[in-house]
Order: structure tokens, then C-alpha cells, then sequence
């Protein structure tokens, strides 16, 4: 329910194959597909989504605040409360499990907090036991605890000297020192950390399905120190193999003076609905901590080695499709339909052959307009449909690879004029926009070419003024600190020079 173990857990792979030998195997998500569904799912029940929801979310200052859905719920979604009420009442439950609403599980939820608690546990929601339906409904934001017949609500914890024991008094822990359970070796002699990126969420389920958020990130890659990168033979923007004890995965190699000797990154969001190769789950020991019970996640012992493809490209498409193997692939949301990044060795001829049935997707009217080089290893097709782009495929050399930017702003723009048909395999801008570059700023489109320029010219010398110049991090800020080490950057080049 609400997770997708067969990309997040370590060992991701025995994960998914244990899934496979269930006799029963129910899933409860509000995606169709993902990793785990794909395991073999029996039953595939159907959940509402955040903003479908109706109840109460807890922030990490002990403040509780009532979730009202703004969005009806699509088809046969229903709240995870009620699927659980359902699933218990066939099973002989229903006194149990009788829920009506919402409010009736807050009002069993505040009365078990206090439950046999008198004060000695930190959580305890007695006062909110009674609350009638419509105090629920209007119910503010509360930071408990807020225990029933109290005085006085208790704001912060600890301020009297008196600790959650039996005898009030604070208990000192001594765990084991700290330690990595996996020692490096000759075999495997880096450190695999692993985590998030900056727009993404998870396995991406929702947050992959955003073509502004796919803009920073777009494709799966491992991070990596310039020394290890130059004692490997890794280059930036090539690709790479990580291998460990349990699994391997191919990514896009981003050479970073941020990155610790000795120690790789790769993010956790790719699997296999996104990417080719891509679970970095499937490489993560399945160590846990004596105290927390928390994986490993961030020291498992990795190689890595360099891995070359003869081209590379991309591909627009109206639904996603199933590529040509073997393939590497990315798999992005765009506007109007699905990206994907592309890195292949197979002959142009092949791609060729197999490029009229992968772009025409059902429409009946379609024309081609092809650039083939052999010699060069160039392919270009793109497929239009009324004036309107429906779909292409562009494939050159890896040291030179296409870039998409222009061709998805053409992708997303409808039907087209002629000049801008003419213009889609050159790959170029119709309006002779200049490339702003790899996306820094998701909430404004704000690229890190059109930051260099503001910051080369004197537009602008600081954060504050790349803000004002072109609006990147006024709105989130999660690209601040992305901003920082950009303009010092470029402060230490000037500083050199």
C-alpha cells in the first residue's frame, strides 16, 4: 500500500522476485503501473491520491493539520481507510472496522493515544476524543499533545527537567561505536551513497510525470570526484557501469569537484518503468543499523568502469513505446507526450527499419521526413500529422549528440507552420532563440547558459541580482544552493584569470 518496495528496498531485485512466489499478492496504489505492480500484482486496488484525500497530516514540530481533498476522486478510487474497512469486513471484521469517515478514526485514534498513557507518554491526543463531526471538519492547526482535563497545553517538551521514564529521568543510550558494515576491497573498492535529487520524489510515480520538474534532472547518472573519474577512465556526459556484491546499473557520468574521493553518487528514483538500467535499489546492501533498523544506503562498496555506446539521441513520442533492444533509455515526461534519452549500438539501418511502425502509433495519416548519414552515423525522422509533430527520432555519434531542446519546445507547440516543419531536423530554434542551457530553475525555466551570460556581462554579480536579472529562486528556493555554487564558480574563475 502506498510504497513501491521493487525499486526502493535494498536488494531491490530479490525483493521484486520474493513478490513473484506470493500466493496472493494485492497492491493498493493510485498509479496503474510501477515496478511493484509489475511483479506480478493479483489484485490492483485503486487509492485516492494526496490532494483526493480527507483527514489530518502531522509536521515534524507536533503540529496537526486537517487535509480537505480539492479534487473528487477519479473512477473507482476510494481513501486507503475505506479499502482497509472493505478488505476487513469480508474477511469477518465489520464490527471492527465501521468506520463512516474520517472523523471516526481521528476521534479511536486521539483515544488510544491516551489510552493507559496518564502522562507518560509524550503523545497524547485524550482532549480531541470527543470532538463532534463538525468540530473536526473545522478543526485548526493543533500541536499535541493536548491531553484531556490538562490545565495548560505543554508547548515544549522537556523544559521542566522531566523526561518520558518511569523515574522522570533522561536515559543516557550508549549504542556500538559507529561503523560501516561492509569493508572496501580490491574488488570493490568505492563507496556507493545514494539519495535524492533536488525535483524529484521517491520512485517517481508522481513527480516523474511532470515535464517542468524533468527539465533538472532528466536522465539517471552516478557522480563522481575527478580523480576517481580520471583513474577509471570515466569522462563527463559518458556512461558508466556500477557493480556491487548485488547488482549493476548503467548511468550517465556527471564529474563533480563537490564529490568526495572515493565515494559515488546516484539518486534512488529511476526503475524499471523509467529507465533501462537504472535501480540503484538493485545495488544497495541490505545491512540494517542495531538501533534505527535503517539500510545501509549510503556506504556500499561499488566499482565502476566505463561504458561506451556508438550513439546517442533522443526520441519524442505521443505515448510511451517500447524501444528497439538493446537499448539504453531514459524514460522523460515532456508537454504532449513521453522523451526518452537514448544511447545505443546498434547500426542506423536498424533504427531505420524499425522507425515508420515506432512513430506512427496508430495515427493513419502520417508523413516522413528522413536525414540519414551512414558514414557519419546520423539518422533523423521526424513524423507529422495535419501540420502538427506526432512524433521523431534523432540519432548521432556519442562524442556529438543531438540536443533536444529545440525540437520538444516544437513537440509541444501544436500544429506548426511551414518554416518551423522545415526547421525540426536541423534541430535548431525557428525563432532563433538562443539554448538556455540544462535547466537550473524549474519554476521559471531559467537555464544555467542564460545564468553564465547574466553573470559573464555584469548583469549580474550575486544570487540576489541573478534573481531580479531573470527571476531564478524567487519563488521555491530550491534551487539556491545550485545558484551559490554557480556564482562562486564563476567568482573563482575570475579571481584566477
Amino acid at each position: 500500500m502506498a510504497t513501491n518496495p521493487a525499486v526502493s528496498l535494498p536488494r531491490a531485485g530479490a525483493m521484486r522476485d520474493a513478490l513473484r512466489k506470493l500466493d496472493l499478492f494485492v497492491v493498493s496504489d493510485n498509479v496503474r503501473r510501477n515496478d511493484t505492480v509489475e511483479a506480478g500484482a493479483h489484485v490492483l486496488l485503486p487509492a485516492t491520491a494526496w490532494g483526493e484525500k480527507d483527514g489530518t497530516v502531522t509536521n515534524s514540530e507536533r503540529r496537526i493539520t486537517r487535509q480537505c481533498a480539492f479534487l473528487p476522486a477519479p473512477g473507482k478510487a476510494k481513501p486507503d481507510w475505506w479499502i482497509i474497512s472493505e478488505v476487513a469486513r469480508r474477511m469477518g471484521f465489520a464490527s471492527a472496522f465501521g468506520y463512516r469517515g474520517a472523523a471516526d478514526i481521528f476521534r479511536e485514534h486521539a483515544a488510544l493515544s491516551a489510552f493507559e498513557n496518564e502522562g507518560r507518554r509524550d503523545f497524547d491526543l485524550g482532549g480531541l476524543a470527543d470532538l463532534s463531526d463538525a468540530e473536526f471538519e473545522s478543526l485548526g492547526p493543533t500541536q499535541w499533545p493536548v491531553r484531556a482535563h490538562a490545565l495548560r497545553r505543554q508547548r515544549r517538551f522537556f523544559a521542566d527537567g522531566c523526561f518520558f521514564t518511569p523515574d522522570r529521568k533522561a536515559r543516557f543510550v550508549a549504542p556500538e561505536p559507529p561503523c560501516l558494515r561492509e569493508a572496501l576491497s580490491d574488488e570493490f573498492p568505492l563507496r556507493l551513497n545514494t539519495g535524492r535529487v533536488r525535483d524529484q520524489w521517491h520512485t517517481m510515480t508522481r513527480s516523474g510525470a511532470s515535464p517542468r520538474l524533468a527539465l533538472h534532472c532528466a536522465e539517471p547518472f552516478v557522480e563522481v570526484a575527478p580523480a576517481d573519474a580520471q583513474s577509471h577512465g570515466l569522462v563527463d556526459g559518458g556512461f558508466a557501469r556500477i557493480t556491487t556484491r548485488h547488482g549493476a546499473a548503467v548511468l550517465r557520468v556527471v564529474v563533480s569537484v563537490g564529490q568526495q574521493v572515493g565515494s559515488l553518487f546516484a539518486p534512488i528514483h529511476w526503475s524499471d518503468a523509467t529507465a533501462s538500467c537504472a535501480r540503484v535499489g538493485d545495488l544497495v546492501a541490505s545491512m540494517t543499523d542495531p538501533q534505527s533498523g535503517q539500510p545501509e544506503t549510503k556506504a556500499t562498496p561499488a566499482a565502476i568502469e566505463p561504458v561506451a555506446f556508438a550513439s546517442r539521441g533522443f526520441a519524442l513520442m505521443r505515448r510511451p513505446a517500447t524501444l528497439p533492444s538493446p537499448t539504453w533509455w531514459a524514460r522523460v515526461a515532456v508537454t504532449g507526450g513521453t522523451g526518452y534519452l537514448l544511447a545505443t549500438d546498434a547500426p542506423v539501418e536498424t533504427w531505420r527499419r524499425t522507425a515508420g511502425s515506432l512513430l506512427r502509433q496508430g495515427v493513419e495519416q502520417i508523413e516522413l521526413a528522413e536525414y540519414i548519414d551512414v558514414p557519419r552515423n546520423l539518422y533523423r525522422v521526424a513524423a507529422f500529422a495535419q501540420g502538427r509533430l506526432e512524433g521523431c527520432l534523432f540519432l548521432g555519434p556519442a562524442a556529438a549528440a543531438p540536443q533536444w531542446d529545440a525540437v520538444r519546445d516544437m513537440f509541444a507547440a501544436g500544429a506548426l507552420a511551414p518554416r518551423q516543419r522545415r526547421m525540426v531536423l536541423s534541430a535548431r530554434s525557428a525563432d532563433g532563440l538562443a539554448d538556455a542551457g540544462p535547466v537550473v530553475c524549474s519554476c521559471f525555466g531559467v537555464g544555467l547558459k542564460a545564468i553564465l551570460a547574466a553573470l559573464g556581462s555584469g548583469a549580474a554579480a550575486n544570487v540576489d541580482e541573478v534573481g531580479k536579472a531573470l527571476r531564478a529562486g524567487t519563488n521555491c528556493g530550491s534551487c539556491l544552493p545550485e545558484l551559490k555554487r554557480i556564482v562562486q564558480g564563476m567568482t573563482h574563475e575570475r579571481v584566477a584569470v
